[in-house]
């Protein structure tokens, strides 16, 4: 399995590439949770919106973007293809995005069952829990002066 990870913004990526991750996101997001939601929802557009993306021999397996808020940064769209779970790729890209991130508030509104796995990156409840899409979610942040993570 030859893994590789990259970042870039929205009109640097290559237009297949593009395709492959925006259809990733579909698939789980939209498809396998059966949400009818906006998955498109102009931030990828943003200026400062970082795509993050693992290719495992050269298909799109796992994804992320990083956004800022503000002064804060936030993780979302988190998610990798059903075939290619269970192989770490999403905490590499976790590992990379927080990199980016390193002195600045980090926040992500996770769905509810995964929040001890960001907790392993040092992300901590934020808030109350709320229902998103009919799916029951958490915010959750990782301070500024954190380090390490469960790479």
């Amino acid at each position: 399995m030859n893994v590789t990870l990259h970042t870039a913004p929205l009109a640097d990526m290559p237009p297949v590439t593009l395709y492959e991750l925006l259809k990733l996101r579909v698939d789980v997001f939209v498809v396998e949770q059966r949400c009818a939601y906006p998955e498109l929802d102009g931030r990828d557009l943003e200026p400062e919106a970082t795509m993050l993306w693992a290719e495992v021999d050269g298909q799109v397996a796992a994804t992320l973007r990083l956004l800022h808020d503000g002064d804060d940064r936030r993780i979302g769209r988190v998610a990798t293809a059903a075939t290619a779970r269970g192989r770490g790729l999403a905490a590499q890209l976790m590992g990379l995005a927080l990199d980016r991130c390193a002195g600045r508030l980090v926040r992500l509104n996770a769905q509810a069952h995964l929040a001890d796995w960001y907790a392993r990156f040092g992300f901590v409840l934020d808030g109350a829990e709320f229902i998103e899409d009919e799916i029951p979610h958490v915010p959750m942040a990782r301070s500024a002066d954190a380090t390490g993570g469960g790479r």
